[in-house]
């Protein structure tokens, strides 16, 4: 085995059906940093699933992140899903740190054009000005997002995000909700109801900053079921 892997003694450990005991396990791949796992498993109780399954039917989630996008609903949605045991992936437009819209420097995993082929069960659009905008013109975004409403996997946006989903052409005879007012320059071919969060088969939309916790829950809801969001929400104290 390679240097990174478990040896033969902790594969046993892992996969035994009678383990009785707490167990941590960081699972490193070659090339990630020593102190970044790739995941964690805690586990306490009669048996230990295999990791590598539970790899495998891990939900994933990608976070595209423009420079001006907002860091309370990026954070947020990334944090809260995580939280969930979705695998997020923060994808910038271009190489390096973004800018949000208040200052604060963030590091996507990733770019988009180096996922632009990865299939995922959600894929979720942060607000802000200009992020919002930066994100509506980018031409790899809108065949992700068209891809990924034509297999009819979740897509979900906040705040000014559905501009994107808009110009992409998602959006029509959609019930949606958005930041009041940004989708006012293009023409009307949706049901706007200024709702906190609005949900509309695979499309969830929030309306701004304000409710990025409740939108991230939804999101947790539509992904895992209610069960998992309470459980989200009992976690935090909510």
């Amino acid at each position: 085995m390679g240097k990174n892997t478990p040896d033969a003694a902790a594969l046993k450990l892992m996969t035994g059906a009678k383990a009785r005991f707490k167990l941590l396990v960081w699972w490193i791949i070659s090339g990630t940093s020593q102190s970044q796992p790739l995941f964690v498993i805690r586990y306490s109780g009669k048996t230990l699933d295999n990791p590598f399954n539970r790899r495998m039917t891990m939900k994933r989630v990608l976070v595209p992140l423009a420079d001006g996008c907002e860091e309370l609903e990026a954070v947020t949605i990334t944090d809260i899903l995580t939280r969930a045991g979705a695998s997020v992936i923060t994808a910038g437009l271009h190489a390096g740190p973004i800018k949000a819209s208040r200052g604060l420097t963030l590091v996507p995993d990733t770019t988009l054009a180096q996922v632009k082929d990865e299939l995922f069960d959600l894929i979720v659009l942060p607000g802000g000005l200009p992020g919002a905008i930066h994100l509506a013109e980018d031409p790899i975004l809108h065949v992700m997002l068209q891809g990924q409403d034509l297999h009819n996997r979740s897509l979900a946006a906040i705040c000014a995000a559905p501009q994107a989903l808009a110009i992409a052409g998602l959006l029509t005879n959609r019930t949606l909700t958005c930041y009041p007012g940004a989708l006012d320059a293009f023409d009307c071919q949706w049901t706007h109801t200024g709702a906190a969060v609005e949900v509309d088969r695979n499309l969830i939309t929030g309306r701004g900053p304000g409710v990025a916790l409740d939108f991230a829950l939804e999101l947790v809801a539509q992904l895992y079921g209610p069960e998992k969001r309470a459980q989200v929400a009992g976690e935090l104290a909510i």
